[in-house]
C-alpha cells in the first residue's frame, strides 16, 4: 500500500479501514531503513496515526504543517512523494534529510532541526495568513519537551493577541532526548491522569449548549469562567493563554485523531490539541530504550545492538523487492556479526564517553565540580556522572539559555559548573555566554561535543562556528585536543582555570590515544611542536593534526620539503611568541581546521601577523563560506568541499610554488 502513495491525495483515496494495514506498512518502512542507515526511530514510529490523520484532514502544500524539530518528520516525507529509493537513503548523500527542508519539497512549509522554534514560526506564519486575507490552515507539531523552551512559551504568550486560528498539537510521549523534566513535564502528567478535567468542560458545555441561547450563555460562562478564576472547573495552562484545551486523547487512534483534528479545523479560536503517544511504537526495544532509540546508528532491529551500517545502493535495492521493509528488517536481525580480525586496532572511544568518565573522576575528587546538560545525558557523556554521583549532576531540559545562565549562578557561590552541550546547540545561548559567563569573568566549563561535521544530520547540527563567533568574545578560553589523552588534560586544565573556558571536539572517535593515569595542567595558550621544518609550517587544530602529519610525510617524501607540524591547541589565546618565530624563518604559514574558514582559526592567525607587520604568506584550510548538507560521512563530504587529502597535497604543494615563483 505504501508504495502507492505518492501524495496526500493518494492518502485520500484510501479507505478509513486500509488505515491499519498503511501505519504498519510505514513503521516496517522506518525500522527497515533505520536499522540500516540509522537516525531518529522513536520520535517517528511514535507519530505514524497522528502524521497519516494529519494528511487526512489538512491539504498540504496549500495548509503548513510546523514540525518542533521535525526528527519526527519521516512519516510526513513518505506520505507526500519522498518514499523509494530517496528515503532509502536517508541522511545519506543523495538521500532524504533527516529534517525538513524547505529546499527539499514544498510540503515543507518551514525548516528545523533545534527544538522550541515550532510555535513562534507557526503564529508568524498564521498572523501572515490573516495579513493577506487568505484561509489555509496552520498546525504547529510540538513535542512535549518544546514546551520547556523559553521561546515555546513567549510564542503561547503571544497567539491570542496575534491571531485567531492556530492548531497546536502537543505530542506528549514523556520524552525530548531524555525523560522530560521540571515543572511542564509534572504538570503534563497530571493532565494525562485528570480524565474528569474534560469530562467536566464538555458536560458544562452541553449542558449551556442544549438550552435556547445556549451558545450565547456558554460564551458567557467560559470568560466569566476565566475572569473569576476558574470558579467552577479549573482551566488548563493553555486556556490561561486562551487557546482551547482539547484532550488528551489516544495518539494511536486513527479514528478519534481525525474526528479531533476536524473539529480543531473548523473551530474560530487557538486549539490546542492534547495527543498521548508512545515512543517507539512498533518497536519493542526502542519502546524498553526510548533515549537510545531517540537517534540511533544503524542497529539490529530484534537486539538493539548496533550494525554495521549496510551500504546505501544495498538497501535501495533490497527495498525494491515486494515485501522488502519487513524482509529487510528480518536480514538485517539475521545477520551475525562480523568477526574481529586480529589486524584491526582495538575499539575506540567516543570523546564524549572519554568526557565523561573524566570529569565523573575528577567530579569524586573535587565536590564543587558538577555537570549540567540540556535533555542529552547520554549524547554528551554526562550520563556517567548521572550514574555515579546523581547529586552532582544536572538536566534542565531543552533549554540551553537556561543552562548557561544556571552554571553562572552555581560559579559566583564556588561551584564549578560544566556545561556539556553540541556545538551547534550552544549558539542558542550566545547572549548568556557574553554578558553573564565572560562579562564576569565566571569559571565555568563548556565542553562542546559535535565540534566539525555531525555528517548524516546536516546543516543544523554540523558545528562548524564556534571558533568565530567564541574568538571575538572578551576573555574566553578556546582549546581544541588531537586525542582522547589531550582532552582529558584539557578539562583539567579548564577545571582549573579562573575564567571562562571552552573545548570543542568532534564527533565519533578519537586516534585512539590511551589516557594516562594523571593528567597534565597545560601552559594556557601555548602550542606543541610535533615536527620541525623550514619550508612551510602546518598549523593544525583537532582532528586536522593528523592530515598535517600525513601531508607533511608526503611533501617530504614527493616534494622534498621540511613541513614543521605545530598543534595548536588553543584558538585562543593563540602561541603568539611560537607563531611569529616560526613565521621569521618559514615562507607559508598553513592552517587547518574543521570549522569555516571565514572567521575561524586561520582568520586568527592572518591577525597575529598583520599585527605584527609580518610579511608571511598564510594558506586558511577550512569549511567554504556556505551551510554545509547532510551525507553519507564526513569522508564524503570532505571530498565533496576540496577538503580530501590529495586536494588539501595538491592546494599546499601549489601554494608554495607559487611563493617560489615570487622570489
Amino acid at each position: 500500500m505504501l508504495s502507492g502513495i505518492h501524495s496526500p491525495a493518494d492518502l485520500k483515496a484510501l479507505t478509513a479501514g486500509q488505515l491499519p494495514e498503511l501505519a504498519q506498512e510505514i513503521r516496517d518502512q522506518i525500522i527497515a531503513v533505520t536499522s540500516a542507515t540509522g537516525g531518529h526511530v522513536g520520535p517517528n514510529l511514535g507519530v505514524v496515526e497522528l502524521s497519516i490523520a494529519l494528511h487526512r484532514v489538512f491539504d498540504t502544500p496549500q495548509d503548513q504543517f510546523v514540525f518542533d524539530v521535525s526528527h519526527q518528520g519521516y512519516i510526513h516525507k513518505l506520505l507526500t512523494g519522498r518514499g523509494g529509493a530517496f528515503f532509502q537513503k536517508l541522511r545519506q548523500s543523495g538521500g532524504a534529510s533527516g529534517f525538513l527542508s524547505r529546499d527539499e519539497s514544498a510540503h515543507d512549509a518551514f525548516g528545523a532541526g533545534h527544538a522550541g522554534t515550532a510555535l513562534s514560526a507557526a503564529l508568524g506564519m498564521a498572523t501572515a495568513r490573516d495579513l493577506r486575507g487568505t484561509s489555509e490552515h496552520v498546525v504547529a507539531i510540538c513535542g512535549d519537551a518544546a514546551f520547556t523552551c523559553g521561546i515555546t512559551m513567549e510564542a503561547l504568550n503571544n497567539i491570542v493577541t496575534s491571531t485567531k486560528r492556530l492548531i497546536v498539537i502537543l505530542n506528549d510521549n514523556e520524552w525530548s532526548i531524555a525523560r522530560n523534566v521540571g515543572a511542564i513535564a509534572k504538570y503534563l502528567n497530571r493532565l494525562t491522569t485528570s480524565r474528569a478535567y474534560n469530562r467536566a468542560h464538555h458536560d458544562l458545555e452541553k449542558f449551556f449548549t442544549s438550552l435556547p441561547g445556549g451558545a450565547d450563555m456558554h460564551r458567557l460562562f467560559t470568560k466569566w469562567k476565566r475572569e473569576t478564576k476558574d470558579f467552577f472547573v479549573e482551566s488548563s495552562l493553555f486556556e490561561k493563554f486562551g487557546l482551547r484545551y482539547i484532550g488528551p486523547i489516544d495518539g494511536h487512534n486513527l479514528d478519534e485523531l481525525t474526528k479531533n483534528l476536524e473539529f480543531a479545523k473548523n473551530a474560530d479560536t487557538p486549539i490546542l490539541l492534547h495527543v498521548l503517544t508512545k515512543k517507539g511504537k512498533g518497536l519493542q526495544v526502542a519502546v524498553d530504550h526510548p533515549e537510545k532509540f531517540h537517534g540511533a546508528s544503524p542497529y539490529d532491529p530484534q537486539t538493539g545492538e548496533a550494525i554495521r551500517a549496510a551500504s546505501p545502493a544495498a538497501a535501495s535495492k533490497a527495498s525494491d523487492q515486494p515485501g522488502a521493509p519487513r524482509a529487510l528488517a528480518k536480514a538485517a536481525a539475521a545477520t551475525p556479526p562480523l568477526p574481529t580480525a586480529p589486524a584491526l586496532p582495538p575499539l575506540r572511544e567516543n570523546y564524549q564517553d572519554v568526557f565523561g568518565r573524566a570529569l565523573t573522576r575528577f567530579a569524586r575528587e573535587d565536590r564543587r565540580i558538577v555537570g549540567i546538560t540540556g535533555a542529552m545525558p547520554s549524547g554528551t557523556g554526562l550520563n556517567h556522572l548521572k550514574a555515579a554521583l546523581p547529586e552532582q549532576f544536572f538536566d534542565v531540559g531543552i533549554a540551553e539559555e537556561h543552562a548557561v545562565l544556571f552554571a553562572a549562578g552555581l560559579a559566583t557561590k564556588g561551584i564549578r559548573p560544566v556545561v556539556a552541550i553540541y556545538s551547534t546547540f550552544l549558539q542558542r545561548a550566545y547572549d548568556q555566554i557574553i554578558h553573564d559567563i565572560c562579562l564576569q569573568r565566571l569559571p565555568v566549563v563548556f565542553c562542546m561535543d559535535r565540534a566539525g561535521l555531525s555528517a548524516n544530520d546536516g546543516p543544523t547540527h554540523h558545528g562548524l562556528f564556534d571558533i568565530a563567533y567564541l574568538r571575538c568574545v572578551p576573555g574566553v578560553t578556546l582549546m581544541q585536543p588531537k586525542d582522547e589523552d589531550e582532552l582529558v588534560d584539557m578539562l583539567h586544565t579548564a577545571l582549573r582555570h579562573e575564567g571562562p573556558a571552552f573545548i570543542r571536539y568532534p564527533r565519533g572517535t578519537g586516534p585512539g590515544t590511551p589516557v594516562k593515569p594523571a593528567p597534565a595542567v597545560l601552559p594556557l595558550g601555548k602550542a606543541e611542536v610535533l615536527r620541525e621544518g623550514s619550508d612551510l609550517a602546518l598549523w593544525a587544530l583537532g582532528p586536522m593534526l593528523q592530515d598535517a602529519l600525513a601531508l607533511a610525510e608526503r611533501l617530504h617524501a614527493e616534494a622534498g620539503l621540511q613541513a614543521a607540524v605545530v598543534n595548536a591547541r588553543f584558538a585562543k589565546p593563540l602561541d603568539h611568541e611560537l607563531l611569529l618565530a616560526q613565521a621569521a624563518t618559514c615562507p607559508l604559514i598553513v592552517t587547518l581546521e574543521d570549522h569555516v574558514a571565514s572567521g575561524g582559526f586561520g582568520t586568527a592567525v592572518l591577525e597575529t601577523l598583520q599585527d605584527a607587520d609580518s610579511q608571511t604568506a598564510v594558506e586558511r584550510i577550512g569549511w567554504p563560506d556556505q551551510f554545509i548538507g547532510h551525507g553519507s560521512n564526513v569522508a564524503g563530504l570532505r571530498a565533496a568541499h576540496g577538503l580530501a587529502p590529495e586536494t588539501l597535497y595538491t592546494r599546499i604543494l601549489t601554494a608554495h610554488q607559487r611563493l617560489n615563483a615570487l622570489r
